[in-house]
């Protein structure tokens, strides 16, 4: 009980002080960026706004008082559970990230089972026929994928089942021109497919060579060559001697990939238009939208310490030489 509690005390520190030190860097770069958050917030109509106007704006967003004194107005409305109202969206920012996340959350999750899955499933097959053609094809995959960009492969997907093909829409979460109260389910998973597709892909090569590595490892250990030697042999080894070791890796592992997840998610979302939270975050970077792009900065960061934490916990439960040792 009290290792329970010291390790659930050091995470929060460690959250409390990653938030922190994410929130200062952070703003200090946007303060910093070249891009006029009044011109990105006026637009086309920028020839016609005076310089009373343009002072108006400024004074109404907070822009014309340092950034030390924005910061620190900025954070202790923070700490009161206000994030701010976001420049591009003229909405409160928590309001958006709730309404963009529920669409990256089955984009992100849907790609995270696929990846999970077929990663493990390659990495196990690759292991069990080591130096055989299986294994030859899986890691030339894993090493191609390993060096694809996000973005890229997204581009190609499009081009491939949505341009020539003609299988999948072109981009968005739904139907252009469609009210969303007519839009069905099939609509919506017609449109998350290539998306998730993109992002499962790219997934599966360090999920499948991590796999691989664990399981080559137990088959080369004294017990499973005890094992042979007794003639156990194929699906049979596998399940009693190299599931249970590689299992609990591979799921960890899996678990703390959130923050690849979260930036292929990104780059996924721009390339099919499609409305979620990595959208959201490029064009609040592009326009300058302070309080939503460090409001975005922090969930992710949440986000990303989540799976890590999550990770964690699955070590602490299912091993149990973590739990007759010392507190991480």
């Amino acid at each position: 009980m009290h290792r329970t509690a010291a390790f659930v005390g050091l995470k929060l520190v460690r959250l409390v002080t990653l938030l922190v030190a994410i929130s200062i860097v952070s703003f200090a770069l946007v303060s910093a960026s070249p891009i006029d958050p009044i011109q990105a917030y006026v637009g086309a109509d920028m020839m016609r706004v005076g310089p009373e106007q343009r002072a108006q704006i400024a004074a109404y967003w907070g822009l014309d008082r340092p950034p030390v004194e924005r910061f620190l107005e900025w954070g202790s409305a923070l700490v009161r559970g206000d994030m701010g109202t976001s420049m591009t969206f003229r909405k409160p920012v928590a309001d958006i990230i709730r309404e963009r996340f529920s669409a990256s959350l089955a984009l992100m999750g849907l790609s995270w089972l696929v990846s999970g899955l077929l990663g493990f499933a390659l990495g196990s097959l690759a292991a069990m026929n080591k130096d055989k053609w299986p294994d030859r094809v899986v890691k030339w995959y894993c090493y191609t994928l390993a060096s694809t960009p996000t973005f890229w492969m997204g581009l190609l997907l499009l081009m491939v089942f949505a341009v020539w093909l003609g299988w999948f829409p072109v981009g968005l979460g739904t139907p252009a021109g469609v009210l969303a109260e007519q839009v069905t389910w099939s609509d919506r998973l017609g449109h998350l497919v290539l998306p998730a597709l993109t992002l499962s892909i790219v997934g599966v090569a360090p999920v499948a060579l991590h796999t691989r590595q664990k399981l080559t490892e137990v088959l080369s250990s004294e017990y499973v060559l005890f094992a042979r030697a007794r003639g156990e042999r194929g699906y049979t080894l596998f399940r009693r001697h190299g599931l249970r070791n590689i299992a609990l890796p591979a799921v960890s592992l899996h678990f703390a990939a959130f923050g690849e997840l979260f930036g292929g998610a990104v780059l996924a979302e721009q390339v099919f238009s499609y409305p979620g939270l990595g959208q959201a975050t490029v064009e609040a970077g592009l326009r300058g939208d302070v309080p939503l792009l460090l409001g975005i900065v922090l969930f992710s960061a949440l986000f990303v310490f989540a799976g890590n934490t999550m990770a964690d916990v699955l070590y602490r439960l299912l091993d149990p030489r973590m739990k007759e040792g010392r507190t991480p």
